[in-house]
């Protein structure tokens, strides 16, 4: 299998899906011309949907050229030489080994795949989602889970005040 037929390595971070999400995902789960997935929780209870856009979208379609179109599993696993394992589901661990392997061979620091999760909602709040919009796409049931991950600081919060317009006029 040539390195283009990979599973794309960037769907933690363009969804902020958690890794257990991530190999949970079924080809049936992928609407090709919105970019929709359709998430589940690694328990199976609870389901949101997240968005591939731009490269990651891009890089989805790009495997699921070389995937094909045969219902199950999302991502394949590929043996030590790289051929796909057809039609199996990735591990959660086959996920972080993946990511350690890339950051190697891009000789960039190691990270986790929670590294990319985290990266995704503090950009969006860095980009000017709102924290309720960042707190459904992450999947948190809580919105104080999303709060933690909020780095934007005082600058922000400056920001925020000068939307507002306080009349005032001189005496």
């Amino acid at each position: 299998m040539r390195s283009s037929s990979r599973p794309p390595s960037v769907q933690p971070y363009a969804g902020g899906l958690r890794r257990s999400e991530v190999v949970g995902l079924d080809l049936g789960d992928y609407v090709a011309n919105t970019g929709e997935l359709r998430v589940r929780d690694g328990k199976g209870r609870k389901e949101r949907l997240a968005y591939a856009t731009d490269g990651a979208r891009l890089a989805l379609d790009a495997w699921l050229a070389v995937r094909g179109d045969e219902a199950g599993p999302l991502f394949w696993p590929a043996d030590g030489r790289g051929r796909a394992l057809m039609n199996r589901r990735m591990t959660d661990q086959a996920v972080l080994l993946l990511l350690r392997r890339r950051a190697s061979q891009g000789k960039v620091a190691p990270f986790t795949p929670h590294d990319l999760r985290r990266s995704f909602i503090s950009d969006l709040l860095d980009a000017g989602a709102d924290m309720v919009t960042v707190q459904k796409l992450a999947g948190h049931a809580n919105v104080q889970t999303t709060a933690r991950y909020d780095r934007r600081g005082e600058e922000v919060k400056r920001r925020a005040a000068e939307l507002l317009s306080v009349p005032f006029v001189a005496a």
